[in-house]
């Protein structure tokens, strides 16, 4: 007997530009709420996964050929290298943590919990944001593979890179290549048919 698995695509969510904004601007009383949104935010501009910006270590925070600094780790799921260039907002959340005592004596970055509260407090900041979608740590990273990079034309190679992926595949799962992005390339082939 001959038995052949299918693999079933799954439709990954992922935060739109407006509410990654929604999430930034909200206005949080809370300490604890604070900063598992700073977490959160880092995690959609870097695309690290939980167990990765949990152990971020001050020695992951490099100076790349470019003269920027960058993320450089080792992915705790698969051991593969990642490297990103850390975006503006994310260098002001480590910014914001740099002072912290308790952080400094770990050699930490970052104040993670653990991943029962971060998921529980997110949800939370979702419901005072407005945002019905189900806000998992995990969507961080697609949101950063989608929204901020793809969207915004990173070669899907790069951000394969930078999810530090083995091969394509896994990284054309989460990239669900938005009709925005399609629509803005197809305009540029729009524009040259029409002046020729």
């Amino acid at each position: 007997m001959h038995w052949k698995a299918k693999l079933k695509i799954v439709e990954r969510e992922f935060l739109t530009e407006k509410e990654i904004q929604k999430i930034i601007e909200l206005e949080l009383k809370m300490e604890r709420l604070d900063q598992v949104r700073d977490i959160f935010i880092f995690c959609c501009f870097t695309g690290l996964a939980y167990a990765d910006v949990k152990k971020l270590n001050r020695g992951d925070i490099v100076l790349g050929t470019d003269g920027e600094e960058w993320v450089k780790t080792k992915r705790s799921k698969t051991d593969t290298r990642s490297n990103i260039p850390i975006l503006p907002i994310a260098k002001a959340i480590i910014e914001k943590y740099k002072d912290n005592e308790l952080l400094k004596e770990k050699d930490l970055v970052l104040p993670v919990l653990s991943n029962q509260k971060m998921n529980a407090y997110i949800k939370e900041i979702a419901t005072l944001a407005g945002i019905t979608k189900n806000l998992t740590f995990h969507l961080a990273r697609h949101t950063f593979a989608t929204t901020v990079t793809l969207t915004n034309g990173v070669p899907i190679e790069s951000v394969s890179k930078m999810l530090g992926h083995t091969n394509l595949k896994t990284t054309q799962h989460y990239a669900k290549i938005l009709d925005m992005k399609v629509s803005k390339d197809m305009e540029i082939l729009r524009n040259k048919f029409k002046t020729e």
